[in-house]
């Protein structure tokens, strides 16, 4: 089984300089092999492979002009052609997202390294090639077969790096569940996550509780003169507090995710399409603040790691408007309803859990599963 483990490293001056020249090369090449790409089918009507990309990058280093190629690691420059590859699969595959030239503006930069890396535990060391040993913060160890490594700057000028290990453990196989161990969840504004259970987590809104402070840094920023020090300086202070509620909206997904997957064997989902929800310029911004897509990524791996199951329902079932207890399918309700008394048997219903009671049924019933 495939795991990733990312860790801070503290590269020296001389050991920045080389990385950002390897951030530099890696983000020639995939321009590069990019435009090549698309020249040739222009003229051809035809596509490269990655192999025949690879074998002209290996002459263009040959070229006068070209020759500062070689101080880079070409396993690298390779993985970036390899990336590139994998873009227009992507591409053909889904039929959107064509692949863009990289920007040396982005803040955010990387490379791949898939061998020659070694990590020391017990010095805190990492052995990069073409840059030596550099510092590590390992906040745990890992055991396995190293696969490739990922060396990333983020837009705070802080470097990672981040190791795909296989342990060579198998993938667990799926725990049986039934209606006693399975948990429907229902996603929202006013509270984060509600459970068929009863039980409710509140949306901490990291972004709305910053929104005053990321607007003073904002309005600094505006006023200095682009890419003097003191523009630098402020930008630098708005992507710290941007990386900050990034960091907390990731730290609540991760706990209450570990703790769902942790008690249940299942977990019922109803399937949500973010990008047609925030076009309601009332919500997107609220929306965009859960980062609901990003729970649910964390809790489909972390079931995946620990044999549990995710179920999912429709994104059209009505699961907010139907009563529970008998049935009752209330056409009237609106989205500003947060309470509801069935007509039919008189139950009151608090809408969340209502809906997360359903989530659970229905997902149940697709299993072919009693729901008591």
């Amino acid at each position: 089984m495939l795991r990733a483990y990312k860790y801070r490293i503290y590269p020296n001056k001389t050991q920045k300089e080389q990385i950002e020249k390897q951030f530099g090369a890696c983000r020639f090449v995939y321009n590069w092999a990019l435009e090549q790409k698309i020249k040739y089918y222009e003229t051809e009507k035809k596509t490269l492979s990655c192999f025949d990309l690879i074998n002209r990058m290996v002459q263009l280093k040959k070229v006068e002009g070209y020759d500062w190629l070689k101080e880079s690691n070409s396993q690298a420059l390779q993985m970036s052609i390899r990336n590139l590859d994998n873009a227009f699969k992507r591409f053909f595959r889904e039929k959107k997202g064509f692949p863009k030239f990289k920007s040396k503006k982005n803040p955010v930069q990387s490379f791949q390294i898939p061998q020659h890396y070694t990590v020391d535990f017990e010095r805190n060391r990492v052995k990069l090639p073409k840059i030596g040993l550099v510092k590590a913060s390992f906040s745990r160890e890992f055991e396995g077969t190293c696969k490739t490594a990922t060396i990333s700057r983020s837009a705070t000028h802080k470097y990672y790096i981040s190791i795909l290990v296989d342990d060579g453990k198998d993938i667990p196989i799926k725990e049986p569940f039934n209606c006693n161990t399975t948990v429907g969840v229902d996603v929202g504004i006013e509270c984060f996550a509600v459970l068929s259970t009863g039980e409710k987590f509140d949306n901490p809104k990291y972004y709305k509780n910053s929104l005053q402070k990321l607007k003073v840094l904002s309005k600094r920023l505006s006023r200095k003169q682009k890419g003097s020090n003191n523009w630098k300086k402020a930008k630098l202070r708005l992507s710290k507090l941007h990386e900050k509620i990034s960091n907390q909206r990731n730290d609540f997904h991760h706990k209450l995710s570990k703790k769902l997957i942790s008690e249940n064997q299942a977990v019922a989902l109803e399937t949500l399409k973010v990008c047609n929800m925030v076009k309601n310029k009332n919500l997107a911004q609220s929306i965009y603040d859960a980062g609901w897509s990003a729970f649910v990524k964390k809790l489909e791996y972390k079931a995946e790691w620990y044999g549990k199951t995710i179920l999912r329902i429709g994104q059209f079932e009505p699961s907010s408007k139907f009563c529970n207890v008998c049935g009752y399918h209330n056409k009237e309700l609106t989205l500003a309803v947060r309470e509801w008394t069935c007509p039919s048997c008189n139950t009151s219903h608090d809408r969340d859990v209502n809906a997360a009671i359903n989530i659970k049924k229905f997902a149940l019933q697709d299993q072919n599963l009693i729901v008591i």
